[in-house]
C-alpha cells in the first residue's frame, strides 16, 4: 500500500529454502500447524502473503494477498 505498508489480512514469512520445497498451498491460515523456519538474515526470507497481478487466488481461504 501507501508508504510500502503491507495491507494484506494476514502474512506468513519463512525461510527461502522452506518456500522453495513447499506448494503454494501452504499460507498464512496454516502458519500456527508449522514449524519455526530460523535464517541469519532478513534477505534469506520469502514472504508467502503475495500472489501474480490479477491472480485469481488474491482472495483464496479468505485471506486478501497483496499484487
Amino acid at each position: 500500500g501507501q508508504g510500502n505498508v503491507c495491507k494484506a489480512s494476514e502474512i506468513m514469512v519463512v525461510s527461502d529454502e522452506f518456500g522453495e520445497q513447499q506448494p503454494d498451498q501452504i499460507d498464512a491460515t496454516m502458519a500456527s500447524q508449522l514449524e519455526p523456519t530460523p535464517v541469519g538474515t532478513c534477505t534469506s526470507t520469502c514472504c508467502k502473503t503475495f500472489v501474480p497481478k490479477d491472480s485469481d487466488m488474491s482472495k483464496q481461504d479468505n485471506i486478501k494477498r497483496m499484487t
